[in-house]
């Protein structure tokens, strides 16, 4: 059975990024259907996978992380706008079986991910 999952990780203090509002979209063409919204919990993940079973299906998608309201929370100041606030990350998934691990490796002034296990 297939499924999404994702974690963060603050960079910047070596620590899970706990609290992050994370949106997630299948998209098709123009269309962006929105299919809900986590929260990470204290290491940085979810409780649950994302999508799993029939709800993962072959397709594209993007994770919308609200890097900025944590980087808030956390103190960091910045001017404003920040250079990082809203992060999206677009990904196809080619095979609906398989474990799809999209995390983000976040600091105030960068952000990476990859296809993680």
């Amino acid at each position: 059975m297939g499924r999404l999952t994702t974690h963060v990780l603050d960079t910047a203090k070596g620590q899970p990024g706990q609290g992050i509002t994370i949106d997630v979209f299948r998209l098709s063409g123009d269309t962006r259907e929105h299919l809900g919204s986590v929260i990470t919990n204290s290491d940085g993940r979810c409780d649950a996978p994302i999508l799993e079973g029939d709800a993962l299906m072959v397709g594209e998608y993007e994770l919308v992380f609200h890097a900025g309201d944590y980087l808030r929370a956390q103190g960091i100041e910045a001017h404003e706008p920040r250079f990082l606030d809203i992060i999206p990350l677009r990904f196809g998934v080619v095979d609906a079986s398989q474990h799809y691990h999209v995390p983000l490796l976040l600091s105030p002034y960068s952000y990476s991910t990859y296809r993680g296990s």
